[in-house]
């Protein structure tokens, strides 16, 4: 079986997996040539620890059960993508408004702001500029297909 289908038969699995909590949502599913399975979660409050683990166990034991991998050799990792991962779906950025965030355009350019709204095509970027009376405003409107990656940048 390809790895293709294989992601896919995972995606069905963990999708049902989560229809009994709406607030969480699949945002990945990779496969190492080793048949290490990273599943990525995210949630709309957060994600537990506690979540992960019910999610990972679940998850195991119906990939055992299905033999989607011969003689069980695999292993299996749950948890959410983190912060160094950039974000995926547009319920991943309506999530995160109000933080402030890097994008990376196609071309390169980069833009950091805050993430001020989201919509159907695209995002709103707050971008700050100068220092004090020099400070200056800048609203980006970016769409979907002109953003590379999107990375929460963490504030101290």
């Amino acid at each position: 079986m390809g790895s293709e289908v294989t992601i896919q038969v995972l995606e069905k699995m963990v999708n049902e997996l989560l229809e009994d909590n709406p607030d969480y949502f699949l945002v990945d599913i990779s496969i190492k040539p080793t048949n290490n399975v990273k599943v990525y979660l995210d949630a709309d409050t957060g994600v537990s620890i506690d979540k992960c683990v019910k999610y990972n166990r679940a998850l195991y034991k119906q990939i055992e059960e299905s033999a989607l991998f011969p003689d069980g050799d695999f292993s299996l990792e749950v948890s959410s993508p983190g912060l160094d991962e950039p974000l995926k779906l547009r319920r991943q950025y309506v999530k995160n408004i109000e933080r402030n965030v890097e994008v990376m355009l196609q071309d390169g350019a980069k833009i950091n702001g805050k993430l001020t709204a989201v919509n159907d095509d695209g995002v709103e970027l707050e971008e700050m500029k100068g220092k004090n009376k020099k400070k200056e405003v800048i609203q980006h409107t970016i769409l979907f297909n002109n953003i590379k990656t999107t990375k929460i940048q963490i504030q101290f």
